[in-house]
């Protein structure tokens, strides 16, 4: 019999209003239902943002030591169920199990990073003209926030929009994506093993259809926190606006790297097939397009191609997949269709370009890795976020032609130059139109101590994680204090 899992509203786990239900799919094998999640509607997120708001001013009058305690236990607990969350996450989502283990681990590593963050300076103290007076700044909460997050890393983006928004004094109501609501949910088991007290985290499952304008746009919600598509992004910026509401958006990239003459071959092989394939192209920092250089380019694709016709797909029960299936049969679609436009528009399929068959390829929603050359920086292929298996090599004359093709696309996430040459790599970190910059590594893959967002239509010119976090979830009290009397 088919489990079904609640919401968790005000410190319990409660159905939703509509008595309604969805399944969760394992994408690896359309007849596994994986279980049944709540059908939330707007009455459910006004009780999840009531129970927010009535539990903030608690909340936020704890020390940030004391917030942070709960962090730790929480990280703790998410720990000691590492291997489970992981395997729940890849049977849901797809992702092979090393990759499921690696973003749970780093989960932990969030929560314990924020639950330290909290000892750090809050504020500054500033030179008065008047020498007797104290001036200072400190940072206090925003009050409840929304958070939105994607399928793809359904444990990292939650818990570092989550864990930095209840360090510094938030409430939270969570919506974890339809595509993957199980490792929301663990994500929030987790925290509620922490100890939070009821109303400090709430979550509510369903369509963004259902539930997105009202977590918006609910009088009790003071910011929104979202990561996906730009055309939702532009709506959620849209309503926060409207409402006065702070907003935070991260919302895709088409992220190039650029291969130099002079660079190590084995490394830049690797590590472009590496950040194209890896989670099926699934990441909004995948490397999308390589902009290679003439002089290398019949070396560079030869090399690609052989290395991309070694990948193994299979579902993430397979420990040897390099990767699995795409999350769902629309994205497959998806990805399919971009293909052949790719191929109508005159691109040269090297490798791939076919939903795979035959067992157990055809219970799940499998796209070969696929590699285009004679790839026009025009194309659609060359311009659109795919977000599968799907990797475009352009040739360059010199550094910047390279540099023009690369930011002459909407996004400007994540990028990368290969090359030994130092000059070559301080010129591209000046002028490559990217938020996240890297030298010899892979465009994908942050930490969670250093600042990440993008330019351009990628985000909402915000940064998250790191010390940036705090820039968010606080605003700026300045505070004069002056002696009494004369």
């Amino acid at each position: 019999m088919l489990e079904t899992y609640q919401n968790y509203v005000n410190g319990k786990w409660v159905n939703a209003s509509t008595s309604q239900t969805f399944q969760d799919i394992n994408p690896a094998d359309k007849d596994d239902v994986v279980g049944l999640f709540q059908a939330s509607s707007r009455e459910d997120v006004k009780h999840a943002a009531q129970a927010a708001a009535e539990e903030f001013s608690g909340w936020a009058a704890l020390s940030g030591p004391q917030r942070g305690s709960f962090l730790y236990k929480a990280a703790d607990a998410l720990e000691s169920r590492l291997e489970d969350v992981a395997r729940s996450l890849s049977r849901e989502e797809g992702k092979t199990l090393m990759e499921a283990r690696g973003e749970t681990a780093r989960g932990v590593t969030i929560l314990r990073y924020y639950a330290a963050e909290v000892m750090n300076p809050q504020g500054d103290v500033i030179p008065s003209v008047n020498a007797k007076s104290l001036v200072y700044t400190s940072r206090v909460p925003l009050g409840p926030v929304a958070v939105i997050t994607p399928w793809n890393f359904p444990i990292a983006i939650p818990l570092w929009k989550i864990a930095p928004a209840l360090a510094y004094g938030n409430t939270v109501v969570f919506k974890p994506a339809s595509l993957a609501p199980l490792t929301g949910l663990n994500v929030v088991k987790a925290l509620q093993d922490g100890g939070l007290p009821p109303g400090v985290l709430n979550m509510v499952t369903g369509s963004g259809a259902s539930t997105g304008e009202e977590l918006v746009k609910n009088p009790f919600i003071k910011g929104v926190s979202f990561t996906g598509s730009n055309e939702i992004g532009r709506e959620i910026a849209t309503w926060a606006v409207n409402k006065g509401a702070k907003f935070q958006l991260e919302m895709g990239g088409k992220n190039p790297v650029i291969v130099m003459p002079d660079c190590d071959m084995d490394q830049a092989v690797e590590l472009t097939v590496s950040g194209a394939m890896r989670s099926a192209g699934q990441k909004c920092t995948a490397t999308s397009r390589a902009i290679v250089l003439d002089d290398i380019l019949e070396e560079f694709t030869e090399r690609v191609v052989d290395r991309v016709k070694q990948l193994k797909l299979g579902p993430a029960t397979d420990e040897s997949a390099y990767l699995g299936p795409l999350v769902s049969q629309e994205q497959q679609q998806r990805v399919l269709t971009y293909i052949e436009r790719g191929k109508g528009q005159g691109a040269l399929l090297l490798a791939g370009g076919k939903a795979l068959t035959g067992a157990p390829f055809d219970q799940g929603f499998y796209v070969e890795p696929t590699v285009f050359g004679n790839v026009n920086e025009d194309m659609i292929i060359s311009q659109d976020e795919i977000f599968g298996p799907v990797l475009c090599i352009t040739s360059a004359a010199n550094l910047d032609h390279a540099l023009k093709i690369a930011n002459g696309v909407r996004y400007g996430l994540s990028a990368s130059l290969f090359t030994r040459d130092l000059n070559a790599a301080m010129e591209f970190a000046r002028r490559i139109d990217a938020g996240l910059v890297r030298i010899n590594g892979e465009t994908s893959g942050v930490e969670p101590q250093a600042p990440f967002g993008g330019m351009k239509a990628s985000s909402s010119h915000s940064r998250e994680q790191g010390q940036s976090a705090k820039e968010f979830y606080t605003e700026i009290k300045t505070v004069y204090i002056d002696p009494a009397g004369r």
